[in-house]
C-alpha cells in the first residue's frame, strides 16, 4: 500500500501510460484541432523516440560525467591548480555556446544524426558537474584532509575515501542539473537526423503543426520531471548516509 502512494512511481506509471496510449490519441487532437489535417505523429513509434531520447542523454551525460568530474578533480590537485581558471573558463565558454551552432558545426566534420548531438550535449552538460565537483571537494574540511594524512593515507587514499564521500551530494546535484538540461536540449538533436522526442517537436514547428508540438513538448517535459524525481531520491539517500 506505501508502494501506491509514492508520487514517483505514479509518475513513471504516466509517462509509459502516455508512451503506450498516444498512438490512439488521434481522435482526441482531432476535437482538440480541427483544422489540422493530421493532428497525431505517426512518421515514428513515440516508444522508440523515447528510447533513443533516453539513450542520446545516458551516453553524453555518462560522456560528461566522465570529463567533468575528470577535470574537477585534476585542479584541485596539487599538480593542477594552476590550471585551474583556465578550466573553468573553457567549460564555462562551452555552455554559453548555443547548441544550435555546434550542431552546425560538428555535422560538416562527422556527418548526421546522434554523434554531432552528443557533441553538442556533451559540451553543454559539462558546467553543472564541473561546479559540482569543485564546490563539493571544496567544502571538506581541510583538518580532515590533515587527520588523514596523519593516520598515514596516500593522497589517492585521501581523495576516495575522505575527499569523494564527502563530496558526492554537492556532485550529485550538478549531475542532476546537466542531466536535466540535457533531456530538454536533446531536442534540438532532430534538427541534425537524430530520432528523439523532439522530432514531432521539430516537425510542427515547420509545419505549423501545434499538435505535433504538444505531443513531443508533454512526453520530454514529463521525461525531466521523473527524471528529476529520480534523482532527488537517489540525493535523499546520501544525505542519509
Amino acid at each position: 500500500m506505501r508502494l501506491l502512494r509514492d508520487p514517483l512511481l505514479w509518475l513513471i506509471l504516466l509517462f509509459v501510460a502516455l508512451l503506450l496510449l498516444m498512438p490512439y490519441s488521434g481522435p482526441l487532437f482531432a476535437r482538440a484541432f480541427p483544422q489540422l489535417d493530421r493532428p497525431l505523429y505517426q512518421q515514428e513509434s513515440f516508444i522508440r523516440l523515447a528510447l533513443a531520447h533516453i539513450r542520446l542523454v545516458a551516453f553524453s551525460s555518462f560522456a560528461a560525467v566522465i570529463v567533468g568530474l575528470g577535470a574537477g578533480i585534476a585542479v584541485t590537485r596539487r599538480a593542477g591548480k594552476a590550471f585551474r581558471s583556465v578550466v573553468e573558463t573553457l567549460v564555462a565558454a562551452g555552455q554559453t555556446f548555443p547548441p544550435v551552432a555546434v550542431l552546425a558545426l560538428a555535422v560538416p566534420v562527422i556527418g548526421f544524426g546522434e554523434q554531432p548531438a552528443m557533441v553538442a550535449l556533451l559540451l553543454y552538460g559539462l558546467l553543472p558537474i564541473l561546479q559540482g565537483t569543485l564546490a563539493g571537494i571544496d567544502a571538506v574540511p581541510p583538518t580532515l584532509r590533515e587527520v588523514a594524512a596523519g593516520v598515514g593515507m596516500s593522497p589517492r587514499q585521501i581523495l576516495f575515501k575522505v575527499e569523494l564521500p564527502l563530496a558526492a551530494p554537492v556532485i550529485l546535484a550538478g549531475i542532476r542539473t546537466s542531466v536535466i538540461i540535457n533531456i530538454g536540449t536533446a531536442t534540438i538533436a532532430s534538427t541534425v537526423g537524430a530520432n528523439t522526442l523532439g522530432s514531432p517537436v521539430i516537425i510542427g514547428l515547420s509545419g505549423f503543426n501545434t499538435a505535433y508540438i504538444l505531443q513531443g513538448a508533454c512526453l520530454v517535459a514529463l521525461l525531466a520531471i521523473v527524471t528529476d524525481r529520480l534523482f532527488e531520491r537517489l540525493l535523499r539517500r546520501f544525505k542519509r548516509e
